[in-house]
């Protein structure tokens, strides 16, 4: 350890730096962990100490840290060119990349346009949309419809969408309106229905929005089977095809956002695929690279692609782009990827750590006095922490029961990032049997310390 070399980087990063999502004032009292290193599915700090990365980075880890064969595509790449232009240029990493995206993408999407991030390959869709519809005569369609607490990004158009107070609310006089319907989740869990009640209402609940504005929608955008940011809440396959179906009889079009549940986190290559339903434009990110690189993309379907075309003078085309569309160094790391999703059949084989990845929870975290939640599909769980159960009582947002519970879990060598107090558990792909029993041992450990304390 070299205790001297730490303390130098935390006092430069609280001088020079401005984390996200942080409240900064809180921070500069800490001592943070300084990441060095990655070496399989552990993170290791300057000071040597290994830890779990049981929220894949962010969700976006797919194989693990310093996967040989994504570092090597990145070496590869980076001998032959880091960058150039896809304004009148093309490259070989993103032609190829487009041609693999195609070939595992669900059915009828067959264009793939670059961005830089999730948020970006949303607000794309978005946009896309919106000029679609303005290309084919249908002028009225400028309306988007989201689900209740769906989280689309921070951009202005993706928070639009996805608004949350918390997040957003100093943005809220410059976005524009979106319309929101509930999702199963809320019926369930605040409603106090069913399962199924909650699925057949909040089907009626989206029914009646769409028929108050079948003329004026532009698009369904949706999370399938997750929303992510809400706090994982889950949804059956059934109200995602229900969705799209109800969307479509209206005459819009559908976008799915994978870009959290995209390339296998819910154990299919594509969320969506539970459902067996295709959108009309799929935004990806996060995992398209493996965790390595900055990437995203939205694809799109042969009729959208075509009401694009034109004559120069007509200004058909889509003027969009950034400067880093397409970066060769990302595409070829990306194309690496998808070869070793292939390689080493990980769709087929996660079954079996998703089961144990619930056993696990259920034996060790499920009958917590202090867990009122438990939402997983595949490999992402949330962790609903509530002061009375059975009331459904919230701690006070002082508390930070969440962030307290992430902080315990250091000590069990586990790095977790919670959504207030629902603690997230996202590993990734390539986690072990070993890994799962401690990731959800030290979490559990954490969650009863904590809890017990605050009691």
């Amino acid at each position: 350890m070299n205790e001297s070399r730490y303390l130098r980087l935390v006092e430069d990063d609280h001088r020079y730096l401005w984390h996200p999502f942080t409240q900064m004032r809180a921070w500069l009292d800490d001592q943070p962990i300084v990441i060095e290193r990655g070496e399989g599915n552990y993170l290791i700090d300057v000071n040597g100490r290994r830890f779990l990365d049981g929220v894949s980075s962010l969700w976006c880890n797919v194989h693990g840290h310093r996967k040989a064969e994504l570092d090597q595509a990145l070496i590869d790449q980076a001998g032959r060119i880091a960058h150039s232009t896809m304004l009148g240029l093309s490259n070989v990493p993103a032609i190829e990349l487009g041609q693999e995206l195609v070939s595992v993408a669900p059915a009828g999407l067959k264009r793939v346009f670059y961005s830089d991030s999730g948020a970006e390959a949303v607000e794309v869709a978005l946009r896309m949309a919106v000029q679609y519809w303005q290309q084919t005569g249908a002028r009225r369609r400028k309306l988007f419809l989201a689900l209740t607490e769906s989280y689309h990004g921070d951009t202005v158009g993706a928070a639009s969408l996805g608004y949350s107070e918390m997040f957003h609310r100093y943005v809220r006089p410059v976005l524009f309106s979106a319309l929101k319907t509930d999702p199963p989740v809320m019926f369930r869990l605040y409603r106090g229905l069913t399962a199924r009640d909650a699925l057949v209402a909040a089907l009626e609940a989206a029914k009646a929005v769409i028929e108050r504005h079948r003329e004026d929608l532009a698009a369904l955008v949706i999370e399938p089977m997750v929303q992510g940011a809400a706090g994982m809440w889950t949804h059956p396959a059934e109200y995602l095809r229900e969705m799209a179906r109800l969307a479509r009889e209206a005459g819009a079009l559908v976008i799915f956002d994978e870009v959290a549940t995209g390339f296998g986190r819910t154990g299919k290559m594509f969320a969506c695929e539970h459902a067996q339903v295709s959108p009309d434009l799929l935004c990806l990110g996060k995992g398209i690279t493996g965790g390595y690189l900055p990437l995203a993309a939205t694809l799109a379907t042969e009729r959208i692609f075509d009401a694009f075309l034109g004559d120069i003078a007509q200004f058909r085309a889509f003027y969009y782009g950034h400067t880093y569309t397409g970066n060769p160094l990302a595409a070829a790391v990306a194309v690496a990827n998808l070869k070793l999703f292939r390689d080493e059949a990980l769709i087929e084989r996660l079954a079996p750590r998703i089961a144990l990845l619930s056993q696990a929870i259920e034996a060790k975290i499920a009958a917590l006095p202090h867990v009122a939640d438990i939402r997983q599909c595949g490999l992402m769980v949330g962790i609903e922490l509530m002061r009375d159960v059975a009331r459904r009582e919230r701690y006070d947002v002082s508390s930070q029961m969440g962030a307290k519970v992430a902080r315990a879990a250091r000590k069990g060598g586990v790095l977790i990032r919670p959504l207030g107090d629902v603690v997230v558990l996202m590993p990734p792909l390539s986690i072990t049997d070993a890994e799962i029993e401690h990731l959800v041992g030290a979490v559990a450990e954490a969650i009863t310390e904590v809890t017990l304390q605050h009691d």
